[in-house]
């Protein structure tokens, strides 16, 4: 249980995650990619000439083995994370590596100890971190101190800096860990919540009319020997209050299956940025004057819309919009979702979209799906009032 706990502990303050798509990728792959730029002049340094055959055969093998322990580590969120063991074991090969090569081959190797100070960083805890990249920094001047003393203290406070903006990110990515359980906690707790409220008020509308039947069951029996004319009545009226039961408990089911806008929209937003999407959703949408069916219409094509935009488009942003619109046939409420990806539902429509539009009509509005220069739109439309109320006015 303590090396569970080690291996949790560290787990949490690794950096980032693997990515779950390829932008994730692409921008992973470019963080990395800008750090390498440190290799230039030890790679310099080897391709000039001034060493032996021997010291440049060692330094390039030194090299290879310290850019490979370096990915390694940058890397490990990519698959399973390494043990605490593993990740000391590379960053000490870091911290030997780095010294030995720049005191044998000269100031071009001093960038070397930028890499060491980023490894630390972003994988030790952060009190580990108050030592480990300090006593980075004071190494690479101490070797300095043997090639190029201006050069090593140029380098030091870089090394230092860089080495704490590392943990920073840690600390935000840790924040951000922290966040996403506790946005899960809420959500269980609401789920609960409504379990809760779905008990009482199963409990509200069935247990007056259950006691009732039960009731009138029972005089219904007493009766049926001696009064069978009173007893027909009473089979007449549990017979009314088991059908009201009935009425009323599919009236409670539809009012929670009808999902509302302003909740669809609050799930857009997280559900697009869980996926790494960029979400641009209005905050507060005005529902005045929407009627429950149509809103209701227009939540479930949001859903589907988001729903196709995260698992298929492959997209960097998806902008959502609502907009009230006076049409020939009555105001309307339209619902714009809109991607910049390159997936989407094809040629022919899918099911969820034909579902979706067999819906929309059903509440007398109309869907309209399309390709667009740069992605795919989706436009949702339904009344904003009754159809009895339509074309009323004075």
């Amino acid at each position: 249980m303590t090396e569970d706990r080690t291996a949790d502990t560290w787990q949490d303050t690794a950096m980032g995650r693997p990515p779950r798509n390829r932008r994730e990728l692409r921008v992973k792959l470019v963080w990395i990619g800008v750090w390498l730029v440190f290799l230039s002049s030890p790679v310099g340094d080897l391709a000039s000439g001034r060493h032996t055959t021997g010291a440049t055969v060692a330094g390039a093998l030194g090299l290879t083995a310290f850019v490979a322990a370096y990915l390694s580590l940058v890397f490990r969120r990519m698959g399973k994370p390494f043990s605490p063991r593993l990740t000391v074991s590379l960053l000490a090969v870091l911290g030997v590596l780095a010294p030995v090569l720049a005191y044998s081959l000269g100031r071009d190797w001093l960038g070397l100890f930028v890499y060491v100070s980023v490894a630390c960083g972003a994988t030790l805890p952060v009190r580990a971190t108050y030592w480990a990249i300090p006593a980075t920094g004071g190494v690479m001047y101490l070797v300095g101190l043997h090639s190029d003393e201006k050069e090593a203290r140029g380098l030091l406070l870089l090394v230092v800096l860089i080495g704490f903006a590392m943990t920073g990110v840690g600390q935000l990515v840790r924040t951000t860990i922290e966040l996403r359980k506790a946005r899960a906690t809420v959500a269980h707790l609401a789920a609960n919540e409504e379990r809760l409220r779905l008990a009482r008020d199963l409990h509200d509308l069935l247990g007056h009319s259950l006691s009732l039947i039960t009731l009138k069951s029972e005089l219904a029996g007493r009766m049926l020997p001696d009064h069978p004319d009173k007893a027909a009545q009473q089979v007449a009226d549990i017979e009314q209050v088991s059908r009201q039961a009935l009425v009323d408990v599919r009236e409670a089911v539809t009012g929670y299956r009808r999902p509302r806008l302003a909740a669809e929209l609050a799930g857009t937003e997280v559900a697009l940025t869980a996926a790494g999407i960029t979400p641009d959703v209005p905050a507060d949408p005005d529902l005045n004057g929407v009627p429950e069916e149509s809103e209701s219409a227009l939540a479930w094509a949001l859903r589907e819309a988001v729903t196709n935009v995260v698992r298929h488009s492959g997209a960097d942003r998806c902008l959502v919009r609502l907009t009230h619109r006076q049409t020939l046939d009555g105001p309307v409420l339209e619902l714009t979702v809109e991607d910049d990806g390159s997936g989407g539902v094809g040629s022919v429509p899918g099911n969820g979209l034909t579902g979706l539009t067999e819906r929309l009509e059903k509440a007398g509005g109309s869907l309209e799906a399309s390709w667009i220069k740069h992605g795919f739109r989706l436009v949702a439309r339904v009344p904003t009032a009754p159809a009895g109320d339509v074309g009323s006015g004075a």
